[in-house]
């Protein structure tokens, strides 16, 4: 990733002592400023995770605080660490992994943190604090590469794309951020990445940094003492820089340090990160960057001869034998499949690769110092990437370290994509995140498993790490209502339609006893289809609008439409058991129909299962377990977000009642007490708030 570090950034002289510890012990105060100026009830699990976060920033210290709903730990991390950051003219870096809760810190909880501390003579110098929200460098355009594109567009684009160029550059006229989500429809990934900023061609020393869009947002980065960055694009940082990584302390940016919210997610994200992923189509992407055959377009119309070109062509070709081969040989009878051991393909693409890359190098020595000569220079070091990351997967060659697996993917499964992942993610967390000699403070209101924080602990290499547990304040047991369905039969591939029916049927019924919202997740997606296709009819008579992941919306505008209904009924499988944000009666009841297991077919957790068994471990109790009881407690935690809401949870898997495991889950609910109920007897029995 390009332009996060400068070769000039140096660690300043030492700071002047941090007053964090000390004014957040009189913001949470339960007489503090934070009740005085808000006039809101004292919360001391607040107050007491305010305190930890101040303590474990101002030593520099990890701390791992588990903040159940309506502890306020947004307030509890950023206003100590607002004030840790100016006082230390360091940079605070606020990581999410939904986008959900990266806009209520910018929209909400930041204006409410100026507010109090512009309140408070003490606090003023701290109200100025500078804010800015870090996106990925390809998001933005670069009006410097816009302008070489619409000079070149003869040589880099075939005709029909000229007209998308100008409707860039007409938006570019009016567009005050630059950034690609802005622009209705989105444009033409070919032509867009031709003028976005992910290239070396955009930097300081060619763009004026006055009107380009992402020089311009670098230096609010730059300045900010609060960086706002997903977990997505936080590890596909630190995985690009973790080689460069000195001795200096700092995750991002030289000195910063880390909050890492909604961080049950951390594992599962930075196992994405921390392997590689080369596909069909990227590869097919940077090859014609260079020089298109069939529009005879690209780079290398203009700064290439005959013989260049016709490199390109040949690497195209070995290109499309390969993922061809791979995709007939290994994908024609599952999307995935695991390599273990090398000589399951040819390395066809290792010759044309280097050809090329020698040639567009020379082409570049050739050139005059500049832009041109940066950009291919930068087009050869891609070329140079891909060619030893397909020759390491080829060859299999640590399979101690890293899962190595082939799969099919994209709208028409066209996608032929090597990936691997690392089988332990913990020592890579460790080194790259827990060991820079910086606070990096991890919360959530799931981390821990029958009230143990240790599995998570040892999963991202935090052995030793400080940790707490502060739950919910709210009255679960007067606000919340639980109801098990003890005769559903447990999931069988030979009862499967069986199971679908009885499914259908209980949540027909239940959907239809309860006043509200329904909040209704799965555990397949084609479960959800299947059912969805039975009661969808039903609920249209009923009147009562339906909505389904997958369909039509995002994540985000789904959970909207579901506040703005009322009385909907909302399906989702996977990211909808978490980071869903639906107050008051707009929610009124969460239907878990199965125990989120996941079944360990695919290539990284086989291996994991694999791994732990071979350490005389037991994997379904270190793996499949503690995964399955977070994602349980994120799904029951879309239900009471407010300490008005009230509301039903509805568990649809009879092995809570049936299994030695089952108490595992029932401990997680907040509230204890519950009703079992069964086909016979449901009318009686379910008895949801009216």
């Amino acid at each position: 990733m390009i332009g996060l570090r400068d070769d000039s950034d140096a660690l300043p002289p030492p700071p002047p002592p941090s007053r964090a510890p000390a004014l957040a012990a009189k913001l949470f105060a339960e007489t503090g400023w934070l009740c005085a100026t808000l006039k809101l009830e004292h919360r001391p699990q607040q107050e007491k995770m305010a305190r930890a976060v101040a303590a474990a920033m101002h030593d520099d210290d990890a701390l791992l605080f588990e903040a159940g709903t309506g502890v306020g730990k947004s307030l509890a991390y950023l206003l100590p660490g607002i004030i840790h950051a100016v006082d230390q003219s360091r940079q605070l870096i606020v990581s999410t992994h939904t986008i959900a809760l990266q806009e209520q810190l910018e929209q909400q909880d930041l204006p409410l943190c100026r507010r109090i501390l512009a309140g408070e003579p003490e606090l003023e110098r701290y109200a100025g604090f500078k804010a800015a929200v870090l996106v990925g460098k390809a998001n933005y355009l670069c009006p410097t590469r816009l302008a070489t594109a619409l000079r070149d567009k003869h040589e880099l684009f075939a005709t029909p794309e000229h007209a998308e160029l100008q409707r860039i550059a007409a938006w570019a006229e009016t567009t005050a951020e630059g950034l690609r989500h802005e622009l209705t429809p989105t444009p033409a990934p070919e032509v867009w990445e031709l003028v976005n900023a992910d290239s070396s061609a955009c930097a300081r020393k060619y763009c004026d940094c006055d009107k380009c869009f992402y020089q311009r947002a670098r230096a609010r980065i730059r300045s900010a003492n609060l960086v706002i960055v997903n977990h997505s694009l936080l590890f596909t940082h630190i995985n690009a820089s973790a080689a460069d990584k000195g001795s200096g302390r700092g995750v991002l940016f030289p000195d910063d340090f880390v909050v890492l919210d909604e961080a049950h997610t951390v594992p599962e994200v930075a196992t994405e990160h921390f392997g590689v992923r080369l596909s069909s189509y990227g590869t097919e992407r940077l090859l014609r960057h260079l020089y298109n055959p069939k529009t005879k377009k690209g780079l290398l119309q203009r700064h290439g001869d005959a013989t260049d070109r016709q490199l390109v062509g040949d690497a195209l070709e070995a290109s499309h034998q390969f993922f061809a081969f791979l995709d007939e040989r290994l994908l024609t009878k599952q999307a995935i499949v695991r390599v273990r051991e090398e000589g399951f393909a040819e390395a066809w693409l290792d010759g044309p690769l280097l050809a090329l890359h020698k040639a567009v190098r020379t082409r570049a020595d050739h050139m005059d110092d500049g832009r041109e000569r940066d950009e291919l220079l930068e087009q050869a070091t891609k070329i140079r990437t891909y060619q030893t990351t397909l020759k390491q997967f080829l060859a299999v060659a640590e399979q101690e370290k890293f899962v190595y697996w082939v799969e099919r993917s994209g709208r028409r499964q066209t996608i032929v994509t090597l990936r691997t992942a690392p089988i332990d993610v913990a020592p890579f967390l460790r080194e790259t995140l827990l060991e820079r000699q910086t606070s990096v403070i991890c919360t959530s209101a799931t981390l821990a498993m029958g009230g143990r924080i240790e599995p998570f602990q040892e999963r991202i290499g935090a052995q030793g790490v400080r940790t707490a547990i502060e739950h919910s304040p709210f009255d679960f047991e007067r606000r919340m209502r639980v109801f098990v369905a003890s005769d559903i039969p447990a999931p069988s591939p030979q009862d499967a339609r069986l199971s679908l029916e009885i499914l259908s049927d209980y949540i027909d019924f239940c959907c239809r006893r309860t006043q509200g919202g329904s909040l209704v997740l799965f555990t397949s997606y084609h479960d959800m289809r299947a059912v969805a296709e039975k009661l969808e009819p039903i609920f249209d008579g009923a009147r009562r609008p339906f909505f389904m992941q997958g369909r039509d919306h995002s994540r985000t505008e789904l959970a909207r439409q579901l506040r703005a209904a009322g009385n909907g009924i909302l399906f989702g499988t996977d990211s909808f058991w978490t980071g869903i944000d639906v107050p008051g009666d707009a929610l009124s009841q969460v239907i878990i129909t199965r125990l989120p297991f996941e079944v360990p077919t695919h290539p990284v957790l086989e291996a994991r299962t694999e791994w732990i068994r071979e350490r005389g471990g037991n994997p379904f109790n270190e793996l499949t377990l503690p995964d399955a009881l977070i994602s349980f407690r994120q799904g029951i935690g879309r239900l009471i977000r407010t300490a008005k809401d009230r509301g039903v949870i509805t568990l649809l898997d009879s092995r809570v009642v049936t299994k030695p495991y089952g108490r595992l889950f029932l401990d997680c609910l907040p509230q204890q007490d519950y009703v079992r109920m069964t086909a016979q007897n449901r009318t009686e029995r379910f008895q949801p708030f009216v």
